[in-house]
């Protein structure tokens, strides 16, 4: 079992929070957009987070274990992760958010051990909060320095509070959330969602697009040390390190919220 101390999670917290200010000197000017293979929007801003995690990570904290990352992966350089311990990171998650300019965009990190998250760090670079999960809790870091302590609710007696995607709405969802008692719904984008759910503000976060597992890693940390959970429809625990690194649909949720089996 690796040895994940607090000195360790304000380090990747701080890694996170240097590529967060990357990311903002590029979202103050008139940055290009491109699109990568795959159809998806990609900025300078993208890459340049990227390069200041793995920089950081391999010569400020460790180069002890792999690093698959979004836009490394995209070019093809893709690391082994088979029995080892990795990090995954998304330097920008949420890019649509970013070109829209709503705030709502991340920085992700996470170290995955035998599947499972057991580091995540989820930075909002523009309202500068910062999602920690690991063994040692799971808190939210604000401006100023303060930290919180944050945790999922029980579910609540009068119905729950759904969190959907802003940008990946589908009615595929609509009929997923029909077998739940959903009293009301808000909007978020990038792993966001995670951390409404861990933080107590929803209860639940069902996502049935395509994601990859940097896109999940870290706000699935949040949220599993918040007493959370992230299953797939099965009903099985989300776990990395698959083939390709494609994650199938899934539900993020409290405690007492049911999902498949």
């Amino acid at each position: 079992m690796l040895n994940i101390g607090l000195g360790l999670v304000k380090q990747v917290a701080d890694v996170a929070k240097r590529a967060g200010s990357q990311i903002m000197s590029v979202y103050q000017t008139d940055f290009q957009v491109e699109t990568k293979s795959d159809n998806s929007p990609v900025t300078e801003a993208d890459q340049a987070a990227e390069d200041t995690i793995l920089r950081s990570i391999r010569e400020g904290i460790s180069d002890a274990y792999p690093v698959v990352s979004e836009e490394a992966a995209s070019a093809g350089r893709i690391p082994d992760v088979s029995n080892t311990a990795f990090w995954l990171v998304d330097p920008l998650d949420g890019t649509k958010e970013f070109i829209n300019r709503n705030g709502e965009f991340t920085v992700n990190i996470a170290l995955i051990e035998n599947t499972r998250p057991v580091l995540g760090v989820v930075h909002l670079p523009a309202l500068d909060k910062t999602y920690v999960g690991a063994r040692v809790g799971a808190f939210l870091m604000e401006s100023g320095g303060k930290r919180r302590d944050i945790a999922c609710r029980a579910a609540p007696a009068d119905g729950l509070t759904a969190v959907v995607s802003r940008s990946h709405r589908s009615d595929d969802i609509d009929e997923l959330l029909a077998n739940y008692p959903i009293r009301s719904e808000i909007s978020a984008g990038s792993s966001l969602k995670f951390c409404s759910v861990a933080e107590g503000s929803a209860d639940i976060y069902p996502r049935l697009g395509r994601t990859m597992e940097w896109d999940t890693a870290a706000g699935h940390a949040v949220l599993r040390f918040a007493g959370g959970s992230v299953v797939t429809l099965e009903g099985r625990d989300l776990g990395y390190g698959k083939p390709g690194f494609e994650n199938p649909h899934f539900v993020a949720a409290g405690p007492g919220v049911k999902v498949g089996g």
